[in-house]
């Protein structure tokens, strides 16, 4: 993986995390989500004339991956009603990269380097550490927190596949990422409307500007995930994205007042060791 490429997915993880904190806000889990899904469509949809049609053979990737963001969204925000960010966002990513990469090597034959491949189970024990933080709060991880948290990973695992492969097949990873945002909020207004209704807008307005935020960074943010896919292995990908996870709890501990422990510490220098080992591998 070139630095280029390193580079960019970090800057991803980082506009990634902070899209997540502004789901996980004083809005309701649902709309906040149709928000920022609505934002990053409306700007995905302005930007459509200045990019390419994907091809044909590209369209049921993009259909198949809208559908697996749809599940992901859905499972997203009934994690964030049962728990904190600083739970649920690393539980929803820990498991993704690792079920990536098992798709990628036994699908696929996309097998990372040893040392690679170290790097990425040394960053998911930093994120699985974190997930729990360190254990202090494991007795209040119910069910219901964890098992749609580990249902939105398992969708984050499906479309990050489907998606690397997607943009591979149509050769032009900005125009495949414009037209998938499009293609995911035709999927997502009928189902803002027939839980909302026609007030749904009514209720979104007043948040406009924290919705056009957060759909600028999801938009920028999977879109460059998507280029990377396209430079380096899939897996790799979506490992050094879950890094996110340290700026997640930088925003969990600083923003949202929730607390900071040694093993917290502790796992975010795993993380970061990871990502060393993975850079070098």
């Amino acid at each position: 993986m070139t630095l280029t490429v390193f580079a960019a997915v970090l800057v991803a993880a980082a506009m990634h995390a902070g899209w997540n904190a502004l789901v996980k806000s004083d809005l309701d889990r649902f709309l906040s989500v149709n928000l920022i899904s609505l934002s990053a469509g409306l700007l995905a949809l302005a930007a459509i004339p200045f990019v390419q049609v994907p091809i044909a053979a590209a369209w049921p990737y993009l259909i198949v991956s809208a559908t697996f963001n749809t599940g992901y969204k859905l499972f997203l925000i009934q994690a964030y009603r049962a728990g904190d960010l600083g739970q649920v966002y690393p539980i929803a990513r820990g498991a993704a990269p690792l079920l990536t990469a098992i798709v990628m090597a036994f699908g696929f034959g996309e097998i990372l380097t040893p040392m690679a491949m170290t790097g990425v189970l040394i960053l998911i024990l930093g994120v699985t550490l974190m997930s729990v933080r360190g254990g202090h709060d494991l007795e209040k991880l119910d069910s219901r927190t964890i098992a749609f948290s580990l249902g939105t990973s398992f969708f984050i695992a499906s479309y990050t596949v489907t998606d690397g492969l997607g943009a591979r097949t149509n050769g032009d990873a900005v125009g495949y990422a414009t037209w998938l945002f499009v293609v995911n909020e035709v999927m997502m207004l009928p189902i803002l409307l027939a839980v909302r209704g026609g007030d749904a807008f009514r209720m979104l307005a007043p948040y406009w500007k924290r919705g056009f935020a957060g759909g600028a960074m999801t938009f920028g943010a999977y879109g460059l995930v998507i280029w990377a896919t396209t430079q380096a292995p899939i897996a790799l990908v979506a490992a050094l994205r879950e890094s996110s996870v340290l700026v997640a709890t930088a925003i969990s501990i600083f923003m949202l007042k929730e607390p900071i422990t040694r093993w917290r510490l502790a796992s975010a220098l795993l993380i970061v060791a990871g990502l060393g080992m993975t850079r070098v591998g």
